[in-house]
């Protein structure tokens, strides 16, 4: 069997379910593959994510909640680029995914692309969005 690749997020405070359902709900035919959540025996909270898989965009994406407190998190080094067929796509997803995260870049024309835009979501996941070539 040949290795697999796919993003691994690792929330903190237990949001991990919070951000599992915002993301499939801001891109269309996104789905939940599974979810284990810890129980009540478990070294984890209970109710948070143990390990979640889901596809959004196509892209298959794994996700868990850390009950251990690390001295990081998510930074912009990663981000997930996300190809739109329009200017009002970008406008849309930098609204949704940015609102309460920061906006790293303006949705606007850089140059390199008709229209692009980077953002950070509320938890800390890093988005840049671009209008494809046609």
């Amino acid at each position: 069997m040949s290795p697999t690749v796919q993003p691994f997020l690792m929330f903190q405070d237990g949001v991990g379910p919070d951000a599992l359902d915002f993301y499939v709900s801001v891109f269309p035919g996104s789905v939940v593959e599974e979810v284990e959540l810890y129980g009540s025996a478990a070294p984890g909270p209970q109710g948070t994510i143990k390990t979640a898989r889901f596809t959004i965009g196509g892209q298959s994406v794994m996700c868990s909640d850390s009950f251990i407190k690390h001295a990081f998190t998510f930074t912009p080094s990663f981000s997930f680029f996300v190809t739109c067929a329009s200017a009002a796509e970008v406008d849309r997803l930098a609204g949704v995914l940015g609102e309460g995260g920061g906006v790293l870049m303006p949705p606007g024309n850089y140059g390199f692309s008709p229209w692009f835009a980077w953002v950070s979501d509320r938890f800390g996941v890093s988005w840049q969005l671009n209008v494809g070539e046609d």
